[in-house]
């Protein structure tokens, strides 16, 4: 009895580890809260009653998931990390997440599958495929937070892709009332709260301390690595360094993003017929041989007519 109390303990607390590193806090700003905080109630007596004011997640939870990561990252190829750095980057969680916090979610997603699955089909059920099970969930977990993240990568590209012509069009009519580029940067940064708008506004900070124009643009696509970013960059640093009009450079690729998107959405309307015959022929199809068929068989079951058959 105490080796299942033992280990639904274990699962609560790695449970909980991987909900807080999961968490999407870039929203959130600790200092802001506790200046807040500090500033609303009178000041405390000692360190340790500043200590207890803090949340149960940020005095025990979050400095446990940081000692796993510091562990866990002491014994991973630094080749390993940077790959995982990248994929932060892109999926747009630098601030939230770095790449020890994401190694030690898997290390805590892996424990907590493999224990469940070794609790459910080897405690509880006695099976004897439960070691396979086991080994099966703790793969599930090892794998999980990557297919997290590479589904935020996806989100966040598919958003840049469809935002990106309309900032363009917004670009190009700022660059043509008279404003510079960086100033029609910031417009966009300004009217817009999405990932495209915000990586402009990095750029424009990046330039007020001191980056060139060409490496903050560089930068700011391989963070987004969408090919359609790429191209605009690439040209928007051409026109920059040959003197070209940077009006008719954003003319043209607003009008080559447009006629992309449109592209785009040509080939989802031709793939849509051939991804719904699966759901058709393994969900609407039978339920439509069961209703129409369904009585005549009936009947013929009652008639004895299929046993003279």
């Amino acid at each position: 009895m105490v080796v299942p109390i033992l280990i639904i303990v274990v699962l609560s607390i790695v449970a909980g580890l991987v909900y807080v590193a999961m968490r999407d806090d870039k929203n959130r700003d600790p200092l802001q809260e506790r200046l807040a905080q500090f500033g609303e109630s009178e000041l405390p007596d000692s360190l340790e009653e500043i200590e207890l004011s803090l949340p149960f997640r940020d005095r025990v939870l979050i400095p446990a998931l940081r000692t796993v990561a510091n562990i866990t990252t002491s014994f991973t190829p630094e080749k390993q990390l940077e790959e995982t750095r990248k994929m932060i980057e892109l999926a747009g969680m630098a601030g939230s997440m770095d790449a020890r916090m994401f190694f030690a979610m898997r290390i805590a997603a892996t424990l907590g599958l493999g224990l469940g699955a070794f609790f459910v089909f080897f405690v509880m059920s006695a099976n004897s495929n439960g070691l396979i099970y086991t080994a099966g969930g703790a793969a599930l977990g090892y794998f999980f937070p990557v297919l997290w993240i590479s589904s935020k990568i996806s989100k966040r590209q598919d958003g840049i892709l469809k935002s990106l012509p309309d900032a363009l069009d917004l670009l190009t009519i700022c660059v043509e009332a008279g404003l510079g580029f960086d100033q029609a940067m910031g417009k966009v940064y300004e009217k817009w709260d999405n990932d495209l708008a915000i990586g402009f506004g990095r750029v424009l900070r990046e330039i007020q301390l001191g980056k060139l124009r060409r490496e903050a643009l560089r930068d700011m696509s391989d963070r987004m690595g969408v090919p359609d970013v790429t191209s605009f960059t690439a040209a928007v640093i051409q026109a920059d360094q040959l003197g070209v009009s940077m009006t008719k450079i954003l003319r043209v690729q607003a009008d080559q993003m447009r006629v992309k998107r449109r592209q785009r959405a040509q080939e989802k309307a031709h793939q849509a017929p051939v991804k719904m015959m699966i759901p058709m022929v393994l969900l609407i199809f039978p339920s439509l041989w069961i209703v129409l068929l369904g009585p005549a068989i009936l009947m013929l079951l009652t008639s004895g007519a299929m046993g003279k058959v």
